[in-house]
């Protein structure tokens, strides 16, 4: 079973990817900063629930959608 880091990680880059942005826009987009971006993209960090939903709405999909498995 994969865990919720590699899961986020793998549909955050993937939703920013079909989106056309940067980590780094990313990042400014939802007040963070664009290391933090790349330590969720690569599983190391674990991001409050508030940081998945901010990164949801400036992605244009919700947090569950990042946070599924399937």
């Amino acid at each position: 079973m994969e865990d919720v880091r590699s899961i986020l990680a793998r549909n955050l880059r993937l939703a920013r990817n079909e989106a056309g942005i940067s980590q780094e826009e990313l990042a400014d987009l939802a007040g963070v900063d664009r290391t933090y971006v790349s330590g969720i993209e690569r599983g190391i960090r674990n991001p409050s629930i508030e940081i998945v939903a901010r990164f949801a709405m400036t992605l244009g999909t919700t947090a569950s959608q990042l946070l599924n498995a399937g």
